[in-house]
């Protein structure tokens, strides 16, 4: 799995969530590599392994249903604790714009412990 756009975060071991399209058929146990990137290497260009993870869960929820508390486990703790910005509306413009989709968008909210 790809998290260029959250590597540091992986790297820090402060995310345990994540929210994507698709990604239908994951399940409790399954596990995944994480990535700094995936697609769109150059020839030559090594893949870079961040960590292994086991998924805990994974289940389908509009993309606008997200907390606080997701927002930190996503990462991205010290948006979550500023209560002088809306880090939910911060957290689903910032995902709208890379992922091209709304805010009522079905995604799969996966959470996974690093092995």
């Amino acid at each position: 799995m790809s998290v260029t756009l959250t590597a540091d975060q992986v790297v820090d071991r402060t995310k345990t969530v994540t929210r994507r399209l698709g990604w239908l058929s994951l399940k409790e146990g399954d596990t995944l590599t994480l990535c700094r990137k995936v697609m769109g290497r150059k020839p030559g260009e090594p893949l870079e392994r961040l960590a292994e993870v086991q998924v805990v869960s994974a289940r389908r929820e509009p993309l606008r249903a997200i907390t606080r508390e997701d927002i930190a486990r996503e990462g991205f703790a010290s948006a979550a604790l500023d209560h002088n910005r809306d880090a939910r509306w911060d957290f689903i413009t910032f995902f709208c714009e890379h992922m091209k989709c709304k805010p009522d968008t079905l995604v799969t909210r996966i959470e996974w412990r690093y092995l």
